[in-house]
């Protein structure tokens, strides 16, 4: 098919890319250490440096920081300049530009499509809708076995776990479990394949007046779905009131755009025939009400009196014993439903009462004892986040009837982001306090540390740019829906993470800018020949931290750390390298001196 890889390419990825790593860096890292074996030998450490040091590398980070130095205003500037950059890096994630999401998508060989079809319909009917999505995806190249459950649900798994498919009985529903072909032999992830399906999946179900939820394999929270608004409404208010509010957002909803797969706990309006007996006319017949139940539960559903054993079937044989279609279809062949009485007479059902057709009830949901109506919908290449966000905004604008309220905060993934987020942000407070207090027992000094950490926070202006610049140039529409980078925990991971790596730098550069002064050296030039000095190691250990977390990128669920770390080692290296050693000048120029 178009969409399938060549069957051949068996090699990993990650073993491609460590052999040319192997074949690139490590030539270029002996030539870098015989040059270095080369150079003379002479005593003073600086001066040795300065040999082994290129002299083009020498002016060209004199000619950037040496302006800094020599000009307060200069400073001031650069100061500036760096909250400007940290501000617009806030506002990136503010502002959605970087999209955020709790989990990425993984890169299953399964999905599964959950139908709904309107309450009354009848198996058969259902089994029709089924067959129109099998012929489908029959068509789809990277498909390779579809099983469909209808009228029962599917085995259980993590999902029918999280989502209680398997309480999915009745003749109106059904389940479609998919096998993909191996990732190996795929160019597309299973998440690229749902984009590039959904529309038409969409259009299928549109034709049968069906709903349908594509629904793949975590990693995803355990959530009952992405997005769950809940209605509820003060007690004077009914239940077909907060029905009513739960159509509305519902609406609001659908008009948002990639918000998918949208479903509410309302069922459709339908009527119910029941038989209203008349007990004197049942009692003139010598008929208990026990046995015309019983009479119609036979005739309609039907029993199993008895099971036969046959010699080719190892488990018996049902006997099930039920009217004829013909005779249970339509109130005028249920009024001739014969009932036996205890003379023996055969009595239709009819002379004993009559069919009264009523209102299907609506099933009453609570939750912490109040009455709720749920709201389900999903997105497709788009942030829940921002999603959720837009909503409210629009109900603002087109709110509910008095005495109504929705509340995102509860069964979907918004608050668990919320929370998950929140606690890692208090996890990288408390490495940021304990990478303060080894500071402060190394340096013996309080004030130093805080310029030795300044290098954390510039993390930030690589880790969102890098993101909202990634996924403009690299990340491109699948299916008319956007397959964005997100945000997510892993990427906070790695920001976490980072925290630890980029204060090695600046404590070796302020401990070689001492070390200089020590030796007689002027502060501004301790400061200039400490950075030249040290700048190679800082962006050979950035380089390589860098090329060591690039084959994570090819990950789903960990490319946020990987890229994370690389965006943020690009923009900490490059800052720290002028703003570490101009603010430790700044600091200090007038304690040493001119």
């Amino acid at each position: 098919g178009p969409y399938m890889a060549p069957m051949s390419t068996n090699v990993p990825l990650t073993v491609i890319f460590s052999t040319l790593c192997a074949l690139t860096v490590v030539p270029w890292l002996s030539y870098l250490l015989l040059r270095h074996r080369r150079a003379d030998g002479q005593k003073n450490s600086m001066s040795k440096s300065r040999g082994v040091t290129p002299a083009w590398v020498n002016r060209g980070y004199r000619a950037v920081v040496g302006p800094f130095l020599d000009s307060r205003p200069k400073r001031w500037m650069l100061l500036a300049l760096i909250i400007l950059l940290m501000a617009g890096s806030a506002a990136l994630a503010l502002l959605r530009y970087v999209p955020l999401k709790m989990l990425p998508f993984d890169n299953k060989n399964e999905f599964q499509i959950v139908l709904d079809m309107p309450e009354g319909t009848p198996l058969e009917a259902t089994a029709r809708v089924v067959t129109a999505f099998e012929d489908y995806l029959r068509q789809v190249p990277e498909v390779t076995k579809f099983v469909s459950y209808i009228g029962k649900p599917s085995p259980i798994d993590f999902n029918g776990m999280v989502r209680h498919y398997n309480l999915r009985v009745g003749g109106n529903l059904a389940d479609i479990r998919i096998n993909l072909a191996h990732k190996r032999v795929r160019q597309q992830q299973s998440h690229e394949i749902l984009l590039r399906l959904r529309k038409d999946l969409e259009e299928i179900a549109r034709n049968h007046h069906a709903r349908i939820k594509l629904v793949e394999a975590p990693p995803g929270p355990p959530v009952v779905s992405t997005l769950v608004a809940e209605i509820y409404g003060t007690p004077d208010k009914s239940y077909e009131q907060l029905i009513k509010g739960a159509k509305h957002v519902e609406k609001v909803m659908g008009e948002e755009p990639f918000v998918v797969d949208l479903d509410d706990t309302a069922e459709e309006d339908r009527t119910r025939v029941n038989f209203v007996l008349d007990k004197e006319k049942a009692a003139l017949h010598g008929l208990s009400t026990d046995k015309i139940m019983q009479t119609l539960m036979t005739a309609l559903s039907g029993v199993t009196p008895a099971t036969v054993h046959t010699s080719g079937e190892r488990q018996p044989l049902q006997i099930k014993l039920i009217f004829p279609r013909e005779k249970r279809s339509g109130l005028q062949a249920l009024s001739q439903i014969p009932i036996k009485s205890p003379s023996g007479k055969m009595v239709p059902l009819a002379e004993l009462g009559e069919f009264v057709v009523v209102k299907e009830e609506q099933p009453i949901y609570h939750k912490n004892l109040e009455r709720v109506v749920y709201v389900f919908g999903e997105t497709a290449g788009r942030a829940p986040g921002e999603a959720v966000l837009n909503i409210q905004e629009r109900l603002k604008r087109d709110p509910l009837s008095k005495g109504l309220r929705v509340d995102w905060a509860g069964e979907g993934e918004w608050q668990i982001t919320l929370r998950v987020l929140r606690d890692m942000g208090i996890a990288y407070m408390a490495a940021l306090a304990g990478i303060y207090i080894l500071l402060v027992i190394q340096l013996n000094s309080f004030s130093m540390p805080l310029l030795i950490m300044v290098a954390i926070p510039l993390t930030l202006i690589g880790i969102m740019p890098g993101f909202w610049l990634f996924n403009i140039a690299f990340t491109h529409p699948v299916g008319g829906f956007q397959n964005p980078v997100f945000f997510t925990a892993t990427s906070m991971i790695g920001m976490i993470a980072l925290g630890g790596i980029v204060i090695r730098n600046s404590l070796v550069l302020i401990e070689f800018i001492q070390a200089a002064v020590k030796k007689g050296a002027s502060l501004k030039e301790s400061v200039v020949k400490s950075g030249v000095i040290r700048l190679r190691p800082i962006v050979l250990t950035a380089a390589t931290t860098a090329l060591g977390a690039w084959p994570i990128t090819l990950d789903p669920i960990f490319s946020g750390l990987a890229w994370a770390l690389i965006f943020g080692l690009c923009a900490s290296t490059l800052f720290s390298l002028i703003v570490i050693p101009v603010s430790y000048y700044a600091l200090n120029v007038k304690k040493y001196g001119k």
